[in-house]
């Protein structure tokens, strides 16, 4: 999906060597249309994979710390259960 966009953008940008003026948030630039569509472009789809990669970070951070509080809870189950089940010998016999 990502190259047949990328390849409609250059062939649309091949054919449209207009020069326009691009004015961004600090200065404003003269830029051809087909420079200026590949640059957007790859600048977004750079974003998207950061943001992408935050959020699969931040679900397997917390994916890890869910597997640890379950291996945490696990042995105080298995300890309680060991516990419960050992027979005390009788306070009065020696």
């Amino acid at each position: 999906m990502v190259l047949v966009i990328f390849i409609i953008s250059v062939t649309l940008g091949a054919h449209n060597d207009q020069v326009i003026t691009f004015n961004y948030l600090l200065a404003q630039g003269e830029f051809s249309i087909s420079t200026l569509l590949a640059s957007l472009f790859g600048a977004g789809f750079v974003l998207g994979w950061i943001i992408c990669g935050l959020f699969w970070l931040r679900t397997r951070v917390s994916l890890a710390n869910a597997n640890r509080k379950i291996k945490r809870m696990q042995t105080q189950i298995e300890q309680s259960t060991t516990l419960a089940t050992t027979p005390s010998s009788p306070a009065g016999r020696e």
